[in-house]
């Protein structure tokens, strides 16, 4: 089953960023997708029983779309940023320490790249139930963890 979820995962992926929906770049993608997912399906899915696992891998394709908005108004806020003419003033770099109610591995890894992938913020460290992440301001800063981390708690099952 593990097999299963990851393959489609890679081959939506690669249909979307390909953008090629001819035979021949279709055909590559499924080889592609199958030797990838037969070497690494127990990474992605390591201790996750099958019934939970489908669950999981929907509400985190209901999670993209998010995360895609948040990208999009982040890059806005950084453009207002580096646009304005008191930009040396409005710019406080820091990182910042929490905690976070995260268990689950991969939560925690999703969780740490959702907010890389964010401009503005960049997770340094995680060390035990502790992130370090780098905020271009305080308004950025004050933002984490906030509804990010409950939404991925809500993908894993740890509300």
């Amino acid at each position: 089953m593990a097999f299963v979820v990851t393959f489609f995962i890679l081959f939506i992926f690669w249909v979307f960023m390909s953008g090629q929906l001819d035979w021949w770049h279709l055909s590559w993608g499924v080889l592609s997708c199958t030797l990838v997912a037969a070497i690494s399906h127990d990474f992605l899915f390591k201790h996750i029983k099958s019934k939970g696992m489908m669950k999981e891998g929907v509400l985190f394709i209901a999670y993209v779309p998010w995360l895609l908005y948040q990208i999009v108004r982040a890059n806005i806020y950084i453009a207002y940023l580096a646009l304005h003419p008191k930009m040396p003033h409005l710019i406080d770099p820091h990182i910042i320490k929490f905690k976070t109610t995260l268990k689950k591995d991969l939560a925690r890894v999703t969780f740490a790249n959702s907010i890389t992938l964010t401009p503005g913020t960049i997770t340094v460290l995680i060390k035990d139930d502790h992130f370090f992440v780098h905020a271009i301001d305080t308004k950025v800063a004050e933002s984490l963890p906030g509804a990010m981390e409950q939404r991925i708690a809500g993908i894993y099952r740890e509300d």
